[in-house]
């Protein structure tokens, strides 16, 4: 259904929204909304005094569903990795390489229109093949 695509995007780009400002609120600067390289996609790269953050945001009404962080599965992680690998060899993500990186994730859930933001930092670690 073409309503339930452009709502679910509306709402994850407001989750997005929340969470860049939240992020902000903590000290990062927000490098990247929605990086892409091909088929894979980083939703946030920040940076702070710690290092860079590639950030995956995950936003769900209030409902009886697990919690959104717990939607970022190996699978995801694995993606994830894959695409911050790709973006330090980019001209963008060159002065970061030697940074510590970490992967972030932000859950957004709302309660009609109250947000409610639970940043998981250093969610996973990813692991290399």
């Amino acid at each position: 259904m073409e309503g339930d695509s452009y709502y679910r995007r509306n709402l994850g780009r407001k989750g997005e929204d929340i969470a860049c400002r939240f992020l902000e609120s903590k000290g990062h600067t927000i490098l990247e909304r929605n990086w892409r390289y091909g088929h894979l996609e980083i939703d946030i790269i920040s940076f702070d005094a710690e290092g860079i953050h590639f950030v995956e945001v995950k936003t769900r009404r209030l409902s009886i569903q697990a919690p959104p962080q717990e939607n970022v599965n190996h699978i995801k992680q694995a993606r994830i990795a894959k695409a911050a690998l790709k973006f330090l060899k980019t001209g963008k993500g060159l002065p970061f390489g030697n940074l510590e990186c970490m992967f972030d994730v932000v859950a957004v859930t709302f309660d009609g229109d109250k947000p409610r933001t639970e940043w998981f930092p250093q969610a996973y670690i990813p692991i290399y093949l």
